[in-house]
C-alpha cells in the first residue's frame, strides 16, 4: 500500500516519525511537506495530499498539524475524501470501519509519538466494514455530488 503523508511546521517532527515507522513496517511513503524548517500553510498542504486520495494515486493519506482539526476541515473540502480526526483507538477504527476514510489526521500538539504510532497502525489495519455503516457511507457520498 502506497501512504501519501503531509503536515505543517507544527507537526515536521511527527511527520518524520510517522515516515520511519511506516517504512519500517514496509510501507512505500509519498511525503508532500513541509519541509524542516518550512512555514507552509496547512490547507495548502492538505489539498494538494487530498487531492492525490480523490485522484486515486493513493489509498490512504496521513495528515498532522497541530491539532489536525484544521487538516480534516480542509481536505474534507475535496470531493470524494473522508478524512478524520483520529486521537484515540476507537476513533481511529471507527473512521475506517464505520466511515471509510481514506485519511487519517492527527496533531502533534495532541497525542505523543508512541500513541502517535500506534493510532496509525490500528488505522492501516482496519478495513471498511460495510454493514449498517454502507448506507450511511453512501449517503454521504450522496450528499456530496448534490452540492457539486
Amino acid at each position: 500500500m502506497k501512504i501519501i503523508i503531509g503536515c505543517d511546521e507544527a507537526a515536521y517532527g511527527l511527520k518524520v516519525v510517522i515516515i520511519d515507522h511506516l517504512k519500517e513496517k514496509g510501507y512505500e511513503v509519498d511525503d508532500f511537506g513541509a519541509e524542516k524548517g518550512e512555514v507552509v500553510l496547512y490547507p495548502d498542504v492538505a489539498y494538494k495530499v487530498a487531492d492525490q486520495i480523490a485522484a486515486g494515486n493513493y489509498e490512504r493519506g496521513i495528515l498532522l498539524c497541530g491539532t489536525g482539526i484544521g487538516m480534516a476541515i480542509c481536505a474534507n473540502k475535496v470531493p470524494g475524501v473522508r478524512a478524520a480526526v483520529c486521537h484515540d483507538p476507537f476513533s481511529a477504527e471507527r473512521s475506517r470501519k464505520s466511515n471509510n476514510a481514506q485519511i487519517m489526521c492527527m496533531g502533534e500538539r495532541v497525542v505523543g509519538v508512541e500513541l502517535a504510532k500506534y493510532l496509525v497502525d490500528i488505522w492501516l489495519d482496519c478495513e471498511f466494514a460495510g454493514g449498517s455503516s454502507a448506507p450511511k457511507a453512501d449517503r454521504i457520498m450522496e450528499l456530496e455530488q448534490a452540492h457539486h
